[in-house]
This record gives C-alpha cells, structure tokens and sequence, in this order.
C-alpha cells in the first residue's frame, strides 16, 4: 500500500458512475417489480452501499476507509438502468475505488436479480466521473 501517513485529512468525494443494457421485457419487469427475486433497484442499492464499505477486502492495496456518506441513485433509460455512486470520507487518501465499487456492485446485482431471464445483458461505460478533495484536487470527466 502506499504511505499516507504524511497526508493531510480532508473531505473527499468521488462520484463513480456505469449502465447495464438489459431487453425490453426485462426493464418492463423492473419497472413493475415482477422479477421474482424482488425489488430489483432497492437490492441493488444495498449491495452497493455494502460494496463501497469492503472495497479494502475486495481491492488488495486499497487502503480501509471511514467512509461518511454513500449515495447510489438509478434512472432507468430505453436500454436498461443507469446507475451513479458516490462515496464521502474525511481522511487521508480518495473515495474512487468504493464509488466505483459501488456502481460494479449494483450493476452485477441487477444482472444477478435478472438473468434467470436474460443472459444477454452488458455491463457498460463504468467511469469514474468526478472526485475531489486531497493534494491532486478536484477532476471532473469530460
């Protein structure tokens, strides 16, 4: 891991973001909670929030992190579900790594919950879209 010892504690966010195309039946059913597994979106969020607090266990030579705040929100779209992370922490190094675990996360709940009935969704444009805070400052993507 890296030493962050020196560093200073601030406010860091990192807003991470990604979509799952899924058929239009499948989004029919999430839209109307017909999957049989459940709330589709509400166990999405779960697992996300869930995610973004062991990324440490899941990423080797990420450092454990107090996070503050986790925000995961959906929109569904014409192809399937969009979904954005965002991860708050005071302390010593960024919140990108549990953003963007949040969102992977989210995504491989929803296909879990949907593919008895659609193998042929696609995980796509997993980003990381803003992140502020700490020596580097701020980044926005373009």
């Amino acid at each position: 891991m890296v030493d962050v010892a020196a560093k200073s504690v601030t406010h860091r966010t990192a807003i991470a973001a990604g979509e799952i195309d899924v058929s239009p039946d499948t989004l029919e059913r999430i839209k109307s909670g017909q999957i049989k597994k459940g709330d589709v979106l509400s166990v999405a969020r779960l697992a996300a929030i869930m995610a973004t607090k062991r990324t440490s266990d899941l990423i080797p030579l990420c450092h454990p992190l107090p996070l503050t705040h986790v925000n995961v929100e959906f929109e569904l779209t014409d192809n399937g579900v969009y979904c954005e992370c965002r991860c708050e922490c005071d302390g010593k190094t960024g919140v990108e790594m549990e953003a963007l675990t949040g969102v992977q996360i989210a995504l491989l709940t929803i296909f879990d919950m949907c593919k008895a009935m659609d193998k042929g969704m696609v995980i796509k444009r997993v980003r990381l879209l803003e992140k502020a805070g700490g020596k580097s400052g701020h980044f926005k993507a373009q």
